[in-house]
């Protein structure tokens, strides 16, 4: 019964067909809202950063588990970009992007997205778990840090551990990420069950796969340059693709016949 609502529900949200290029037009109107709203932009990038940096610590001796970590914090960065969401929103529609704005994009009396945030979690610890065995069963030697993992995974020519741990973060990822991409705006302005959301980000993703797939390639590309610098890029990084990725939503659901939440 409530996977045949949702089907209903997810039936009432019509999706475009786009180009193949537009996830290039995301990007430049991504850009455009972190110029026009730098604050709320920067200071969600430097929470960001600043968990990373937390990470860095924790775990800088043990890169087989940092490694891990860090790319299960990007399966629940999608949520933590919800208060941007709802700045580029305020954009949009003329209205001032303060803080307020973010602030009252969570409703304390709305579960769906803390449930969904769960969700995500559950998954980053997942792979977390799974990254950790794999390398430390594996690997000839022990991983303290990036030029161990460098030389003895991913460049060890007579080994397939890079190549099975790439192909198993890619069969967690995929999902989460056609799981997520229009879901978390999808539930933030429109009253819709959160299967339903899911399974309308999943008919985002068939119906556009090449352009979905090049978005989730510059997804991935971005925040890692943004990693480069010892993580400081992400302060930028985060915004931009958060508000990108709202214009990525605007695009591909071109009208659901749902309640809005305001």
């Amino acid at each position: 019964m409530a996977s045949e609502t949702a089907l209903e529900e997810s039936a009432r949200v019509q999706l475009a067909t786009i180009d193949s290029r537009r996830p290039l037009v995301w990007l430049a109107a991504g850009w455009r809202d972190l110029q026009r709203a730098p604050l709320p932009g920067l200071l969600h990038g430097l929470c960001v950063t600043a968990f990373g940096l937390v990470l860095l610590a924790l775990a800088h001796r043990h890169f087989w588990l940092l490694a891990g970590a860090f790319s299960g914090f990007l399966l629940v960065g999608p949520l933590a970009a919800t208060g941007l969401y709802a700045i580029s929103r305020a954009l949009e529609q003329g209205r001032p992007p303060s803080m307020a704005v973010v602030t009252a994009a969570w409703h304390p009396q709305d579960h769906r997205l803390v449930s969904f945030g769960l969700l995500l979690a559950a998954a980053g610890t997942c792979w977390v778990m799974t990254s950790a065995s794999l390398i430390t069963a594996f690997a000839p030697h022990t991983i303290r840090d990036p030029v161990d993992f460098l030389h003895t995974v991913v460049l060890d020519e007579q080994s397939w551990l890079f190549e099975g741990w790439l192909l198993l973060g890619g069969v967690l990822v995929a999902p989460v990420y056609a799981s997520s991409v229009v879901a978390i705006p999808l539930m933030m302005e429109r009253r819709i069950g959160l299967l339903a959301a899911v399974l309308t980000s999943w008919r985002t993703v068939m119906q556009n796969p090449g352009p979905m797939a090049l978005w989730a390639g510059l997804l991935m590309a971005v925040t890692l340059i943004g990693m480069i610098p010892l993580l400081l890029g992400l302060i930028v990084a985060v915004p931009w693709l958060s508000y990108a990725s709202w214009h990525a939503y605007r695009d591909l659901v071109v009208r659901a016949d749902l309640p809005a939440n305001d």
